[in-house]
């Protein structure tokens, strides 16, 4: 037995979460990332494993990491040159897309620019029937002819996107081979091979997204392999995954896609676990970092997942842990736009130089300077010692707004955190809606570094019924990694009447569904026990488009129509509020999900409190810009058990929970910090 370590890197901090497979203790690090360097943070905290804790890397038995360099490579436009290779009269594909404004309130809002722009989109001559008969072969003459247009062009790799590749790709494929004969070493993409759904614009532009981060992720995964191997670590590692599940390194190079919500889904996956078990069964997860703020919901401890996540500007349409991401984080920045209006995010001082309260160059004012500035953060050191805070630096970064705003230093870090605090609100108010849940009946679990700082201004913004705060909430994300199963997702377009002979079809498909799912365990060397589920996207026949419902694997064993049929209308009416039984249904697409389980750490139980909490002192502190005696307590010298009235602050090694004077906190039994809000007058 050894240790299984979970890394999730960040854009101010890598957070480590290690479990010890013999005792079930948890340990956490925070180091600075290093975005010019990928792979130092790893090396970094693994020596500082060896030598606060005498971790070395011969006793790591399992290796885990979430990134965000693929979703990075999309929102910076850092990706290789691509050439799209489209069937002949649909090269606008990426042009027309869905015929959507970004926001439908904004009549001047306009759909980004591809990222392959028409210049190397080209049409090859070839046709497969919407039946996925072939129809028109490609020829090698012609797609030689636009491989060298497109390199003249400057492409540096090929994405293929036929018509109805879904229902047969051969054609993607040959053409494939052809590129590969041609230009050998060339990185060539299908859309069958990405995801292989029904719809052209979908289906091609999930498979362009993946063609533009392959490259930069191989190469962060080849400098990331190399640390590892470096430091002494002799397993082999594996990445997040979008879906919540984990996958080796090889799949990652050959499938990026699959991980571009790698480090997002890992918050997700942690905080779903440690709900679950300490009996929190409807929660917003709300993780802050340094860049942004991501929510999610979660029931019972599973998390929601969707399809057409965004992905910087684009929608990417494979499974994903349905996440919410706002451009406000504790690095976020603040300053005054041309017309001397005070603007927060989406930029971000990231970890260098950082906010400049942290001392490493930073000299703008960031949300994290704001809270440093009202004095409600920095009074021990952050970031498991990495950050000392300095409250003059904050103070001095945003004395020129104050200037320029006429107002004083609290009130303009008041006003910065109202502002990101806003934005927060008016994304997560859209992931309510699109959930049809209310938001009174969830409680906020507020995790990351900068979470417990500002989830109660979150949380009475939404009205919800309360914060949650784990013992260790800067770490979530990587023991998210620790603990995710290995998961992946399958799909079969089939497009047929939920009717007798429909239901009858159904039966080879989910065979083959479900040999490929425990062929893919057993590659990931997985040989314990799997678990499957089935779910179907279907819809009323006529609309034009469909919902996902859970199936049982025995309604389609026993041919039962109705069955599958009265999950849909379940879904529908639980969804939009109406469902009409009698109407005709059609499934259109099969879906498969197989999962390994990994060992889960136990949750301990600290002992209960003894006597009432005691602040370490008092500090003046400012709350919607108004000064107030504020006790500081310590998150070690709080038990099971002890109530605290706000205002107040908490401190501990990886983050500080800001408690308002309309807040109260109480410890419950696995140690969590549960603050509630006053009744409203």
């Amino acid at each position: 037995m050894g240790y299984r370590i979970g890394v999730d890197v960040g854009g101010s901090f890598t957070d480590f979460a290690v479990l010890d497979e013999t005792s079930g203790e948890m340990l956490a690090l925070k180091v600075f990332s290093r975005p010019e360097e990928p792979g130092a943070e790893i090396l970094a905290g693994l020596a500082a494993l060896a030598e606060r804790d005498g971790v070395t890397p011969a006793q790591v038995g399992y290796f885990t990491h979430g990134t965000t360099v693929g979703v990075n490579t999309v929102i910076q436009r850092s990706g290789p040159k691509l050439a799209l290779f489209a069937t002949a009269g649909f090269e606008d594909v990426l042009e027309v897309a869905r015929l959507k404004i970004p926001e439908i309130n904004n009549l001047y809002s306009r759909r980004p620019a591809p990222l392959i722009p028409r210049e190397r989109v080209f049409g090859i001559a070839e046709r497969i029937g919407a039946d996925g008969k072939p129809q028109r072969a490609p020829g090698r003459a012609d797609v030689a002819a636009h491989l060298a247009e497109a390199q003249a062009r400057g492409a540096e790799g090929v994405v293929i996107a036929f018509l109805h590749a879904y229902r047969n790709p051969a054609h993607e494929d040959a053409v494939r081979a052809m590129l590969a004969e041609l230009a050998p070493g060339l990185p060539v993409v299908t859309s069958s091979g990405t995801w292989p759904v029904i719809r052209e614009y979908e289906r091609s532009v999930t498979a362009v997204i993946s063609g533009y981060v392959q490259p930069q992720v191989a190469n962060y995964l080849d400098r990331f392999e190399a640390a590892l191997a470096e430091a002494g670590v002799g397993v082999p590692a594996h990445i997040t995954k979008s879906n919540g599940g984990v996958m080796a390194l090889d799949q990652a190079r050959a499938e990026p896609v699959q991980m571009i919500l790698s480090g997002t889904a890992s918050g997700v996956i942690g905080a779903g676990h440690l709900a679950r078990h300490c009996g929190f069964d409807r929660i917003l997860s709300l993780d802050i970092g340094g860049t942004s703020a991501d929510v999610a919901v979660i029931l019972d401890g599973v998390p929601q997942f969707g399809t057409g996540e965004l992905i910087g500007e684009f929608q990417i349409h494979i499974p994903s842990v349905a996440v919410t991401s706002v451009g406000q984080g504790g690095g976020s920045v603040a300053a005054l736009d041309g017309l001397g209006v005070l603007k927060v995010g989406p930029e971000s001082a990231g970890s260098t130089p950082g906010p400049a309260c942290y001392g490493r160059g930073g000299t703008r004012p960031t949300v994290t300077d704001a809270m440093a500035a009202a004095n409600l953060i920095g009074h021990g050191a952050l970031g498991y010692g990495a950050v000392s805070v300095d409250h003059g630096a904050a103070r001095a970064a945003i004395a020129p707004l104050a200037e320029g705003l006429g107002a004083t230093v609290e009130e303009v870090a008041a006003s910065i955190v109202e502002i990101a605090v806003s934005s927060m609100y008016a994304e997560i108010s859209g992931l309510i809606s699109r959930f049809g849940i209310d938001p009174r009946e969830f409680h906020l679990f507020a995790f990351g570094g900068a979470g417990a700082m500002l989830a109660c201004f979150v949380a009475r913004e939404l009205d919800m019924k309360g914060v949650v705060v784990p013992p260790r909430p800067g770490v979530i994300s990587a023991l998210g990694g620790v603990i995710a199963d290995l998961r992946n997702d399958f799909i079969r377009t089939l497009f047929l009447d939920l009717d007798e002979a429909g239901v009858r079809a159904l039966a080879a498909p989910l065979a083959e569904l479900e040999e490929t799912g425990r062929a893919w365990l057993a590659e990931q060397g997985h040989d314990g026990p799997a678990a499957i589920s089935v779910s179907a996207d279907m819809r009323y026949a006529g609309q034009s488009f469909e919902i996902e419902a859970p199936l049982e694997a025995g309604w389609i064993a026993a041919g039962n129509a109705g069955a599958i049929a009265q999950a849909f209308h379940a879904e529908h009416d639980r969804l939009f509020g109406h469902a009409n039984p009698h109407a005709p249904v059609q499934l259109v697409n099969l879906r498969l999900v197989v999962s390994g389980p990994t060992p889960k750490p136990a949750i301990p139980r600290p002992a209960p409190a003894e006597g009432p909490a005691m602040p370490e002192r008092h500090v003046t502190g400012w709350f919607d810009g108004l000064a107030h005696e504020v006790p500081l307590y310590q998150r070690a010298d709080l038990r099971p058990g002890h109530r605290l009235a706000g205002p107040a602050i908490v401190g501990q090694e990886d983050t500080t929970t800001v408690l308002p004077p309309d807040f109260a906190l109480e410890v419950d039994a696995f140690g969590n910090l549960v603050l509630t809000r006053a009744p409203r007058a």
